[in-house]
């Protein structure tokens, strides 16, 4: 984060999509920061077990340690997604999106009077059109083209951004190749 010039100490809320490896696991290297050098306060949002799921992972990541030392200097709040509700000062609207046998979870959340779309993992289905419709952006995956499972292809992505001209998509999530308006790693964008 900080070498792109975020401050890891300025978010206030994390929302998570879903519980899978490669949206979670970036997450301890961050919590490292939020114990030992800002201890600001810090929300995560996110699907039922949101408490339990990510315990786990930090116990995973610092063994015995983590109870005892440094979950007390954690400043911390879990909470479950609603369906709309507030997040650290930020309203947000919960859409469940269809992402292999679990599904995930779609945020709408306003931003200085925007509105922020964040679909994480989902196939191309009328939930997405129902979470990015009238946002202002939209973030939203594009794994790659083709068929791929539980995912949105390269395909798909266009067809939605078509469908939702009014909307500045950034696309991310991409395993092969690119697309365009793909978000590149470490890419810092004004919205």
């Amino acid at each position: 984060m900080k070498r792109v010039g975020v401050d890891p100490g300025a978010i206030d809320a994390v929302f998570l999509t879903h519980f899978h490896g490669d949206h979670t696991l970036g997450l301890p290297p961050f919590v490292l920061h939020r114990i030992f050098v800002d201890q600001q306060p810090l929300t995560f949002v996110g699907p039922e077990g949101v408490e339990e799921k990510l315990e786990a992972l930090w116990e995973v990541s610092w063994g015995p340690d983590w109870k005892t030392v440094m979950r007390p200097r954690f400043k911390v709040a879990y909470e479950t997604a609603l369906p709309s509700g507030t997040a650290a000062g930020y309203k947000y609207e919960t859409i469940k999106l269809d992402h292999g046998t679990s599904g995930s979870n779609g945020y709408r959340i306003q931003v200085a009077g925007r509105t922020l779309a964040y679909s994480g993992d989902t196939e191309p289905t009328a939930p997405l059109d129902a979470l990015v419709q009238g946002a202002d952006v939209a973030i939203v995956e594009a794994t790659g083209p083709g068929d791929v499972f539980s995912h949105m292809s390269w395909e798909s992505a266009g067809e939605l951004k078509r469908r939702h001209p009014k909307t500045r998509f950034m696309f991310n999530h991409l395993y092969s190749g690119t697309v365009e308006d793909a978000v590149t790693d470490l890419q810092v964008v004004e919205v």
